[in-house]
């Protein structure tokens, strides 16, 4: 069964802070399967770990995508503390060294990641005919109404109360 279609216009609250991050990964050598496979394996069981510990990591949400030779994935946080925290965590740490053991300087497979700092009231969102996506999937996802119905109206401020 696949996902529920929210049917309308939906957007997001607005009232905090996020912090958005960016990783991925691109297979530079597709033959070099013992470079890049134990990247591509540590990954399930850190996003396993993130869903099953949500509110104590502050891990809010993510999506992932898969192309040819680059993978990546949006993550949603609560806080820059809680994300540089869970670096700093054992199942990370350890993907971490391994990674770096066994891929050195070896241009086999590549890395990357980028993270946002986002201020509360700076950022919008909207939805329409989606099931829960994205930021609607981070954050509290509100049908859109008359007083948050342009992206201007949205980046003044969005609250259900």
């Amino acid at each position: 069964m696949g996902k529920k279609i929210y049917t309308g216009r939906y957007t997001t609250e607005n009232d905090q802070d996020i912090v958005v991050f960016i990783i991925g990964m691109r297979i530079n050598k597709r033959l070099a399967v013992r470079k890049w496979g134990p990247v591509f394996t540590a990954m399930p069981g850190m996003i396993r770990e993130l869903y099953e510990n949500q509110e104590e990591l502050g891990f809010l949400s993510m999506e992932s995508y898969f192309g040819l030779r680059t993978t990546i994935m949006v993550q949603y946080w609560r806080s820059t503390e809680d994300l540089l925290a869970y670096a700093k965590g054992k199942k990370h740490l350890t993907a971490w060294q391994n990674f770096n053991k066994k891929v050195g300087e070896n241009d086999a497979v590549g890395f990357y990641h980028e993270t946002y700092q986002i201020k509360a009231g700076s950022y919008e969102s909207v939805y329409r005919n989606m099931p829960l996506f994205g930021m609607g999937n981070a954050k509290k996802h509100i049908p859109i109404t008359a007083s948050h119905n342009s992206a201007r109206k949205r980046l003044q401020g969005v609250k259900t109360n």
